[in-house]
């Protein structure tokens, strides 16, 4: 029988390996940078805050308690790859959900009224002529990115917006290199030729 010693653990890594210096602000400023970010993507692929709000909240969990202890450099793509195992997760049980259920489903939940709070004047002085114009492009991406298939929208997603590289994508993915260069080339087509009309 293999006796560890106090720094030994049972997988074959010391502890000196694992536990790297951290990036400044350590875990949670990890976190927090990627919090933002995370949630975008969440909502685009759930189209409601809510449901992008529990499953961020439900990545992040999941990756401290699984991962903070892996080196500082391999947290992004671990992380983003419990992100998208949480997004997968919801469109499939939501996917069953729907095919028994879709009878219960409310259609009208517009019932509460306005919401006060965005209703209030803006603070920066903007009128919301400048709000419209200055939102009609984000809009427009937004709603291009997230008419995109769920595969091509993450793979979209982490290399252009998250700046992981191709080895990384792939591993946040759970695919091979050559699926996510796939899934972004079909991506950046499907964006081309749908907003070709807005920016050229």
């Amino acid at each position: 029988m293999l006796a560890l010693g106090p720094l030994a653990r049972p997988d074959g890594a010391t502890l000196a390996a694992r536990e790297r210096p951290a990036p400044a602000g350590g875990l949670d400023g990890f976190l927090a940078g990627v919090e933002r970010r995370a949630l975008v993507m969440a909502e685009l692929a759930t189209r409601n805050r809510d449901d992008a709000l529990d499953l961020v909240q439900d990545a992040m969990l999941s990756f401290v308690d699984r991962y903070a202890t892996h080196d500082p450099a391999e947290w992004a793509p671990l992380f983003h790859r419990v992100m998208q195992n949480r997004i997968r997760d919801w469109a499939r049980r939501r996917q069953v959900r729907n095919r028994w259920l879709v009878w219960l489903r409310d259609r009208d939940d517009d019932e509460d009224g306005p919401d006060p709070i965005q209703e209030a004047p803006d603070p920066a002085g903007r009128t919301p002529e400048d709000v419209l114009a200055l939102g009609v492009a984000g809009e427009t991406l937004m709603a291009a990115v997230e008419a995109l298939p769920l595969r091509q929208q993450q793979a979209f997603l982490l290399r252009t917006w998250e700046g992981l590289d191709v080895a990384q994508t792939a591993r946040a993915m759970g695919c091979s290199e050559g699926s996510v260069k796939t899934h972004l080339s079909r991506a950046m087509h499907a964006l081309r030729a749908r907003l070709e009309d807005h920016w050229q």
